[in-house]
């Protein structure tokens, strides 16, 4: 068997047209940026931000924001060529089948789960945070025990410190919008296409609002004074504050999964991640700056919820629950982009033999990949009950950097095998730009610590056996009839 053999694009496109696996087309440009922005403004924004603040970059997080965005923006223009010349479900994971080969695809695909599902997870923390604030601004106090992960400490009202059992509210919200995903895509967008409405205006409000009261104080340094450890402050900081906030990008390559449920994605896609991936970047920066204006960075450290904290700063107290209803909201819809975008590679690695033929199931009603939502409604939820979010954002960013750095190669291997495919977006100045972005994303990933890759690595390994123990014995393409023959390079 062939471990690089490579599906062309002609049969990606034959399997996605059938019945058996059709997915409901219905959505448009205006519903793809609102996904998009639905994914990126979330965690990385209101809460990994305070703590790439506190923790490694001060008030220089807006140039971690600009090294992020930038490194970004290399991989949006990739992502944007394939998405209109393979409109598939899949992502990185189907991009990487058409061009570098089963085994490779399989690394990515079974990389991409870890990708959405610990965003999911991180986001579920957040919201969980904004729950229990909420709810104390009513009088009403959950148990410490049942609100976060024993690894994660609680501080009570008495100032004493205890660790909790579960984070309860984080599964309860990542079962809520998994039962959403299983009704329908439709169903599923209008619901994320208010909730963006509402995030944004909060990100609005909360920049004007605070302009005024920013401290010039709360600046200085801009860029704090290495501790004599990489990545605690300094220039080190700054890079390794972009490879934790790096999360905070990860909504614009969850778009590209949809392109199977896209009414004309050859378009519309595009306009989806780089439109999206342009308007997040420039709310992110003036979001940083207020932020770290109102309060002084070592205040955000260790903090979930540093927005409630800027707050604090202004006189408008009376917006704090306000803001925080309308974060819980927007929360809500990057959960929702992260599991739809999770479900729908998982759907695609099944539909091609690499995983049991149940997770490619379509509801005959709904015409979604139900078994696959329900699948990961019990695995995110585990990493949403017992896991810090420190961790978990940290193994996000570190799991998209590295799809985004396959599909920049993907790019070039496109345009070396197969250069008279129709491109209806073409990336352009190849190889300069897909060789920036793969420089730059692998710089931001090194950033990330030992800890980070040692736990990638592990997960790789499993897939690794998973891959070599089943998967390629399973594969539709590597048991196809010599009518059908298998591609290669």
């Amino acid at each position: 068997m062939d471990l690089f053999a490579t599906k062309s694009i002609a049969r990606l496109t034959a399997d996605a047209e059938d019945k058996e696996y059709t997915l409901k087309r219905t959505l448009g440009p205006v519903q793809l940026i609102a996904l998009g922005i639905g994914a990126i403004i979330g965690a990385g924004l209101f809460s990994l931000t305070g703590i790439a603040a506190g923790e490694h970059a001060g008030p220089a997080v807006v140039l971690s924001f600009v090294l992020a965005g930038f490194a970004c923006a290399f991989a949006g223009i990739c992502y944007s060529e394939f998405a209109t010349m393979i409109p598939i479900s899949g992502s990185a994971y189907t991009y990487a089948y058409a061009t570098m080969g089963e085994l490779l695809a399989w690394i990515i695909g079974w990389d991409l789960v870890l990708e959405y599902s610990v965003a999911a997870a991180t986001v579920s923390i957040s919201w969980s945070s904004y729950v229990v604030a909420i709810l104390q601004d009513f009088g009403i106090n959950l148990p410490a025990s049942l609100v976060a992960s024993p690894w994660q400490p609680v501080k009570l009202v008495d100032g004493s410190t205890v660790y909790g059992i579960m984070n309860l509210p984080a599964v309860l919200i990542v079962c809520a919008v998994s039962l959403l995903l299983m009704v329908g895509i439709k169903e599923s967008a209008g619901v994320n296409a208010l909730l963006v409405v509402l995030k944004v205006s909060v990100v609005v409000i909360f920049i004007v609002a605070g302009w005024a009261y920013m401290k010039p104080a709360n600046h200085v340094p801009f860029v704090p004074p290495n501790t004599g450890t990489f990545g605690e402050f300094g220039w080190s900081g700054i890079v390794r504050g972009a490879g934790i906030i790096f999360f905070a990008f990860v909504g614009f390559d969850a778009v590209s999964t949809a392109a199977q449920e896209t009414r004309n994605p050859q378009r519309d896609m595009p306009i989806g991640i780089v439109g999206s991936l342009a308007l997040c970047t420039v709310l992110y920066i003036t979001f940083g700056w207020v932020m770290t204006g109102l309060a002084y960075y070592p205040t955000f450290k260790g903090n979930a919820a540093p927005v409630v904290v800027a707050i604090a700063q202004t006189p408008f107290l009376w917006l704090k629950t306000a803001v925080e209803f309308a974060i819980v909201c927007g929360y809500t819809s990057v959960m929702l982009v992260m599991l739809l975008g999770q479900s729908r590679v998982f759907f695609s690695m099944s539909r091609d033999g690499l995983l049991p033929k149940i997770f490619s199931a379509v509801h005959p009603k709904f015409r979604t990949p139900w078994r696959s939502n329900l699948l990961f409604m019990g695995f995110v939820s585990l990493f949403s009950a017992f896991a810090p979010i420190s961790i978990v954002g940290e193994m996000t960013s570190i799991g998209t950097l590295l799809a985004f750095v396959i599909v920049c190669f993907g790019i070039i291997v496109m345009r070396k095998t197969q250069p008279n495919l129709p491109r209806p977006f073409k990336t352009p100045w190849v190889p300069l730009v897909p060789v920036v972005g793969i420089i730059v994303n692998i710089g931001l990933m090194l950033g990330l610590g030992l800890s980070n890759w040692l736990r990638l690595i592990i997960w790789m390994i499993i897939g690794l056996v998973i891959y070599f123990t089943y998967s390629r014995y399973h594969s539709r393409l590597q048991l196809a009839s010599p009518a059908e023959p298998v591609s290669k390079r």
